[in-house]
């Protein structure tokens, strides 16, 4: 526990649940990757695009892999690179980037693998506890965010 000072509550070491849940998660992800013949960071320059609505301009795109995933700017382009090679985006005319039709099929062949390893665990955590650790996380994601656009660290 952390404490922030005389007269208030300690602070659980949130950070320290998150990275070992975000370790052990990866650890099964990185299995089911493997089957695949995906590596993990082209599976989350894949992940991103998606998230980012599936299409756009490469450098957003690039930016994005740089924000996120901690990159700079040439290990992001290669990054963003390595996810068309793979054919699981397609480069447009237009200079954007979509998702293809490889690349929406991977998700789906991993996402439903995925679930039959983590939804029995999930299954044994009750749903509104699940939901509230959803939110919260969130929450958490949107705030550091925040806090570090507001300092410079885009």
């Amino acid at each position: 526990m952390t404490t922030t000072g005389e007269g208030t509550r300690p602070l659980p070491l949130i950070g320290q649940a998150v990275g070992q849940a975000q370790a052990s998660l990866t650890r099964l992800l990185t299995g089911i990757l493997a089957g695949t013949g995906t590596s993990h960071p082209v599976w989350l320059g894949l992940q991103r695009l998606n998230a980012l609505g599936g299409q756009l301009a490469r450098e957003a795109y690039e930016a994005d892999l740089s924000y996120w995933l901690q990159l700079d700017e040439p290990a992001a382009a290669r990054l963003a690179g390595d996810v068309v090679a793979a054919g699981l985006a397609a480069s447009g005319d237009d200079g954007s980037v979509a998702i293809s039709a490889q690349g929406r099929a991977l998700r789906e062949e991993v996402l439903v693998a995925s679930a039959k390893v983590t939804g029995p665990m999930l299954a044994s955590i009750d749903r509104a506890e699940l939901d509230t650790t959803i939110r919260t996380l969130e929450k958490i994601t949107r705030l550091a965010r925040e806090k570090s656009d507001t300092e410079g660290n885009r």
